[in-house]
């Protein structure tokens, strides 16, 4: 079976290439804005960006030991009785989930 055989739609890219880009007035950002300008000239380059591995970076490095080294071995060493072994191994890993979810969208989401 060939396109030309087929009674739906085809694509041919050729024929798009020739239409200017239409957009809604909605989405274009005002002249002279910096929105306006990456637009135009793409988005910053990364060196021009103010990253540093500063005091958020080293908190999020402290959750991560905590999330990863400090709450297992708590339930390793310290393994509850009864009962509370459900709770141990269900709810307890979910904090240190969480912290860690939470501080790392805090660590890189910058002012």
């Amino acid at each position: 079976m060939t396109s030309s055989d087929d009674s739906g739609y085809v694509h041919d890219p050729s024929a798009f290439d020739d239409e200017p880009r239409r957009e809604s007035a909605d989405d274009s950002p005002a002249a002279g804005s910096a929105a306006a300008d990456d637009r135009v000239h793409g988005s910053p380059h990364p060196e021009a960006a103010d990253r540093e591995f500063d005091w958020r970076g080293w908190t999020l490095v402290a959750v991560i030991v905590f999330a990863f080294v400090v709450a297992p071995a708590t339930i390793l060493l310290v393994p509850p009785s009864g009962e509370g072994y459900r709770f141990a191994l269900l709810i307890l890993p979910l904090v240190p989930a969480v912290l860690l979810a939470v501080t790392a969208v805090w660590a890189t989401t910058r002012p």
